[in-house]
C-alpha cells in the first residue's frame, strides 16, 4: 500500500472557458468538482494504475465532506482523512480552450489547532506501519508547524518506510534533515530554496542538507535526477499543449511507485516523464490519458550525465 499525505486537502473546481481575458465576464462551459490537493491527485493517479493507495491528511466542514464523498467513489482508494473543525479550502482552476493554459486560485486552508495536529500525528503513526512508501505533498494549512513534514518523514524512517516529499519553501528546508528518500521540487522552487540557478548545483545542495535523492521537474524540459547512483536527465520526445496542473502529481505518483517496486532509476524517470505528459493531456488534475502514456513510455530519452558524488 502506498500512503499519500495531503495536509491541506481541497475541493477542486475546474472551469472551462473559451478564452480567458482579464477585466471581463466569462461564460463557463464544462465544470468539474472533485476531491483535490496534491496528495489526493497523486493517489488518484496511483489508483487508476491499479495500485492500492490510502489517502490521509486533514479535512473539515462542508467542503471536506464533499472531498470525502468523492474519494469513496474512487476504486482502489481508501479514505483515512482526519477531521478538523475548520472548513477545507477550495481551489479554482480556469482552463482556457483557445490555448489550453490553466489559471489557478488557491485558498489558504483551515486553521489547524495543536490538538488536531497531535491527533493526525497519532493516526499517521498507525497508517505508516501498513505502507510500502509514503508520499507527502505540498502546502501546510495555517496553524501547523513549519517542520510538520520533517516530523512525518522522521516517523516514517523510524518505521523503515521510504518517503517522497513534494513541497517548497520553509517546510522543504525544515524537512531535509529528516532525510527524505526522494525530494521533488520544480526548477523555480529549487532556485528559491537554494539560491542556485543551476538545477544540478541546487539539487546537490539539497542532498548536502539531507535529501537522499532529488528529482527536479522543469515542465516540458523533463526531469533531472541527482541520486547516489549519479545524475540522469529524462526528456520527453515532444512538447504537449494542455493543462499542466496535474503533471507534478503524476510525476510524484511514478516516483512513489518506482520506490515501492525498487525499480532502476532510468526506468523510474522514463515512467515519470511519460505519466506527467499523460496528465498534461487531460483537462483535470489526477487524470492521465492512457494513449499519451503508451506513446511516450517507450520514447522518453534518459541520459546518464556523470558519476555520483559522495554525501
Amino acid at each position: 500500500m502506498i500512503l499519500t499525505v495531503t495536509l491541506n486537502a481541497a475541493l477542486d473546481v475546474t472551469y472551462g472557458v473559451d478564452s480567458l481575458r482579464p477585466r471581463t465576464s466569462h461564460r463557463v462551459g464544462a465544470v468539474d468538482r472533485r476531491a483535490g490537493g496534491k496528495g489526493v491527485d497523486v493517489a488518484r493517479v496511483l489508483a487508476g494504475r491499479g495500485r492500492a493507495v490510502t489517502v490521509t491528511g486533514l479535512a473539515g466542514g462542508p467542503a471536506g465532506a464533499l472531498v470525502r464523498e468523492d474519494l469513496r467513489a474512487v476504486r482502489g482508494l481508501r479514505d483515512a482523512l482526519v477531521p478538523v473543525s475548520g472548513e477545507s479550502r477550495r481551489t479554482v482552476t480556469v482552463v482556457s480552450g483557445d490555448d489550453g493554459d490553466a489559471t489557478v486560485f488557491n485558498e489558504r486552508g483551515p486553521q489547524v489547532s495543536p490538538s488536531e495536529w497531535r491527533a493526525f500525528a497519532g493516526r499517521f503513526a498507525e497508517l505508516v506501519r501498513e505502507a510500502s512508501v509514503v508520499a507527502l505533498c505540498r502546502s501546510l494549512p495555517p496553524g501547523l508547524p513549519s517542520d510538520a513534514y520533517a516530523q512525518l518523514v522522521a516517523r516514517a524512517a523510524e518505521t523503515g518506510v521510504p518517503t517522497v516529499l513534494d513541497t517548497s519553501g520553509v517546510p522543504l528546508l525544515d524537512a531535509l534533515g529528516a532525510r527524505a528518500d526522494v525530494v521533488k521540487p520544480n526548477a523555480a522552487e529549487l532556485a528559491s530554496a537554494t539560491g542556485c540557478e543551476d538545477a544540478g548545483a541546487g539539487a546537490e545542495r539539497l542532498r548536502g542538507l539531507g535529501a537522499r535523492s532529488v528529482v527536479v521537474s522543469s515542465g516540458p524540459g523533463g526531469l533531472l535526477a541527482v541520486t547516489p547512483e549519479g545524475r540522469r536527465r529524462a526528456v520527453p520526445p515532444e512538447r504537449l499543449a494542455g493543462n499542466p496542473t496535474g503533471a507534478g502529481d503524476a510525476c510524484v505518483a511514478a516516483l512513489a511507485a518506482g520506490l515501492a517496486d525498487g525499480a532502476h532509476w532510468g526506468d523510474v524517470l522514463s515512467d515519470a516523464v511519460a505519466l506527467s505528459a499523460a496528465a498534461v493531456a487531460c483537462p483535470v488534475a489526477g487524470d492521465v490519458d492512457a494513449a499519451t502514456y503508451e506513446r511516450f513510455r517507450t520514447t522518453v530519452t534518459v541520459e546518464d550525465l556523470h558519476a555520483p558524488q559522495p554525501h
